[in-house]
């Protein structure tokens, strides 16, 4: 019987130990009685369209050390995410709320995607690679070095209409032994293109130690957070060179003392939802903003939110990565592909 993208890795899964995690192992955390949620916060009029009445945050997992990476699997129903320091990735099945080991080792795995094929595109630290899972559970290599010399650590990644891979590459994996392994770069901290051809390319190198990344909906524009900043800034580049190369970076968001954003993912109306926190836990969660830069919203967490994506039936499930936990909430737009 061939294998099909709902069966993709299940073998990998089904090997693994299982966790499960329950409502009695959520800890100190409990979700709101009330309608509205309190925790989802309207900044700005704009803001109102999105949050949903009659919609709460959910935590869905805990019990991890540091989780990124989330994607969702729609055709199975499924949302991966990394738990980087326990060097593997979990998977959470929408349908029974079960929560199983995917992968492990995971090579200390960070960012995840799916390709427009519909297969998972993953970061690893420790390997300092980027790796494409094809149907059949094998692990292909798309990239682990430029002009010969290693890549630094692969952090996260998105995928481009014409199948082009936009990933960064900071030294962070390689900074000490938690994420990864202790290594000395030898490559600038780019933002690369890998083609439908295999060609790597670097799409910008002005940038210090970028993370997050992603496209804005008609894809003219690359959002990158700078991390070497104090405090943080997310980058905008315009797409040029039919789609190959980034251009006029400027300022985008200059994030205030206490707000570090991390990863994030854009909807369907160019709004950029954020991971956001850490320093400051009245600004642990989610913050959103605007095609203007302006925040409009945000979705407070008891700790600091790292990565989000998009999934559910119809796309308007936010999942949130956060620090030992995972949570989701359902709102009134849609994550736009690639992310």
């Amino acid at each position: 019987m061939p294998i099909t993208k709902r069966d993709m890795l299940t073998g990998a899964t089904a090997a693994a130990a299982a966790i499960t995690m329950t409502q009695s192992a959520f800890g100190r955390w409990e979700p709101s009685e009330r309608y509205p949620d309190p925790s989802v916060q309207v900044l700005d009029p704009s803001f109102n369209k999105y949050r949903l009445g009659l919609a709460g945050v959910e935590r869905i997992a805990t019990g991890t050390r540091w989780n990124e990476g989330p994607v969702y699997f729609g055709d199975g129903r499924y949302l991966l995410w990394s738990d980087i320091p326990n060097n593997r990735i979990l998977r959470w099945d929408e349908e029974t709320g079960r929560v199983s080991v995917f992968r492990k080792p995971s090579n200390n795995a960070n960012g995840n995607t799916r390709d427009r094929q519909g297969r998972l595109v993953t970061c690893e630290h420790d390997t300092r690679r980027l790796t494409r899972t094809e149907y059949d559970g094998t692990i292909t290599v798309l990239a682990d070095k430029f002009e010969g010399k290693p890549l630094n650590s692969p952090n996260d990644v998105v995928v481009k209409s014409d199948d082009s891979i936009w990933f960064t590459d900071p030294p962070f994996g390689i900074l000490g032994n938690y994420e990864g392994h202790t290594a000395t770069p030898e490559l600038p901290t780019n933002v690369y293109r890998l083609d439908k051809n295999g060609q790597l390319t670097v799409a910008t190198g002005d940038i210090n130690r970028p993370n997050g990344l992603a496209f804005s909906p008609d894809e003219s524009k690359l959002y990158v957070v700078e991390a070497a900043l104090n405090p943080r800034v997310i980058q905008v580049f315009d797409v040029t060179d039919n789609g190959t190369k980034l251009a006029n970076k400027r300022a985008f968001i200059n994030a205030e003392p206490g707000g570090t954003p991390d990863g994030f993912r854009v909807d369907v109306d160019g709004n950029l939802w954020c991971g956001w926190g850490m320093g400051n836990a009245q600004q642990d969660g989610v913050k959103i903003f605007d095609p203007t830069g302006k925040p409009i919203g945000f979705i407070a967490l008891p700790e600091r939110c790292a990565n989000v994506c998009f999934g559910g039936v119809k796309r308007n499930r936010l999942f949130m990565a956060a620090s030992h936990s995972v949570y989701s909430l359902y709102v009134n737009t849609q994550g736009v592909k690639g992310g």
